[in-house]
């Protein structure tokens, strides 16, 4: 005899209401993905550095002209609200107080892979093509490369560019934006 059993989807709304009666907490590493709350990765110090000298980097080259968001949430759709590393947004004068940025506010997402990059390549990748986020640079730590994927078409990213320590990447929606591998590595 066989068991069928019911995966119970949550929805953005779902999500904030278990945080409001303290199912979840706002200090607990999670993030919602296509209805389903998943705990995400530890962060490790490589990963923190990266992240941190990303910030720096973009507040030095796009600050004035981007807003720069750090492990927020970007809600995609009804039943998917990540938390990127880092994502570029356009600005506002609110900073988004009223509403989380949504896929028409987002520039650039940036994913820092340590021992995420099949989850990240195979679940963020397709959810943010399909959502139609313009570019997302995926910096994988282990294989020491950075990825841009651009042009979002049928749930799949068309153009895949890969750079390795040694290269520099430049995302398409920010050319003057230079990503010298090397300095984001260290």
């Amino acid at each position: 005899m066989s068991v069928q059993v019911e995966k119970r989807y949550f929805s953005v709304a779902d999500y904030y209401r278990m945080m409001d009666v303290g199912i979840l907490s706002t200090g607990d590493r999670v993030e919602l993905i296509e209805g389903e709350v998943l705990r995400m990765s530890p962060i490790g110090s490589r990963h923190a550095a990266c992240v941190k000298k990303l910030n720096r980097l973009f507040n030095r080259k796009v600050g004035k002209n981007a807003i720069i968001s750090v492990q927020d949430p970007i809600r995609l759709d009804d039943f998917s609200e990540p938390q990127p590393d880092l994502a570029l947004l356009k600005s506002r004068k609110d900073f988004y107080a009223d509403t989380h940025p949504a896929p028409s506010d987002v520039l650039l997402i940036v994913e820092v892979s340590d021992t995420s990059s099949e989850y990240d390549r195979k679940v963020k990748m397709p959810l943010y093509a399909r959502a139609g986020i313009p570019e997302v640079c995926l910096i994988d730590l282990a294989a020491d490369t950075l990825e841009i994927f651009a042009k979002p078409k049928n749930g799949r990213y068309q153009e895949i560019i890969k750079a390795k320590r040694s290269q520099s990447l430049s995302p398409k929606k920010l050319p003057a934006l230079t990503l010298r591998v090397r300095d984001i590595l260290g």
